[in-house]
């Protein structure tokens, strides 16, 4: 099985939730700092291909970079390509954690998601 990489924010509860969740259940990852190491364009349009996730759930409607750059009002205007290209250039516009195999994708943390792609 491909390396599982793991895109979180150390700050971040939901990312600590995440990341413990991973560790309870054996699921070894390459962790990625998403600020400063945000995941690419061809990983976000895997995701987005994927057909589980739409542009705006790749998006952190409550962080302040999202609110600070009126996201809110821009992304209908924005093309998809600018918006992925965004994003893979703003890890904090990014919701979080993030966790792929390449095949596999996780956004945020639901525990029963978790469950069902990554046991």
């Amino acid at each position: 099985m491909p390396k599982i990489q793991y895109y979180g924010y150390n700050k971040c509860g939901t990312c600590r939730k995440a990341a413990k969740w991973l560790e309870a259940h054996g699921v070894e990852y390459i962790e990625n700092a998403i600020v400063d190491n945000p995941p690419s364009q061809a990983t976000l349009k895997k995701i987005l291909a994927s057909g589980k996730y739409e542009l705006k759930d790749l998006f952190n409607k409550s962080g302040v970079q999202y609110r600070e750059l009126n996201m809110k009002d821009k992304l209908p205007t924005l093309s998809k390509a600018d918006a992925i290209k965004l994003l893979a250039s703003n890890g904090k516009l990014i919701k979080r954690p993030i966790v792929t195999d390449g095949t596999n994708h996780t956004v945020g943390f639901k525990e029963d998601d978790f469950k069902a792609t990554w046991s």
